[in-house]
């Protein structure tokens, strides 16, 4: 197990992988980039940073991230079940507009994704997301940061206790 948080990038469409990238080269984090190679991504020629190509899939490359990331490790991601899935692992988790995922807000946020899943079903145009702006990337970085921090204090603390065994 690495003592440092290890910062899981859903790389495929992250909009702040350059964000993400001067976070970890400044606190010495070791960045996974994940994704399916539906979309390219150029490679940063960092040490700390690497490339996971997984075969290709709609959640290959949440599965991967899901199946490795611990409690004291962070996930940027868009994708609601997987910032749920890294929750249950532990984990801290981060929209790239950098609101944080957390026990208390994922319920709702995976019920509104089911909603509007219902209504694009139905015909009803949903809308995408906004493009980032300056301020949700600042926004970001402030909040990447609270979360490596509360992170590290987690990976310090060890397991929770009901993880404890005593066999």
């Amino acid at each position: 197990m690495t003592t440092k948080t290890t910062i899981y990038v859903d790389g495929d469409a992250c909009p702040v992988r350059e964000e993400v990238f001067r976070v970890s080269t400044r606190l010495e984090l070791p960045v996974r980039v994940v994704s399916n190679g539906s979309r390219p991504v150029r490679p940063p020629g960092l040490p700390l940073v690497e490339m996971v190509v997984v075969e290709a899939g709609a959640d290959a490359a949440d599965d991967w991230i899901a199946e490795r990331i611990g409690r004291g490790d962070v996930c940027v991601t868009t994708d609601i079940p997987l910032a749920a899935r890294c929750l249950e692992r532990g984990a801290r988790a981060l929209s790239p507009k950098g609101r944080p995922w957390t026990t208390d807000n994922i319920g709702g946020a995976v019920a509104g994704r089911a909603v509007a899943r219902g209504l694009r079903e139905a015909g009803v145009a949903t809308g995408g997301p906004a493009p980032l702006t300056r301020d949700d990337r600042s926004r970001f970085l402030s909040a990447l940061d609270a979360e490596v921090a509360a992170a590290g204090r987690d990976k310090a603390a060890g397991p929770p206790r009901a993880w404890v065994s005593f066999e």
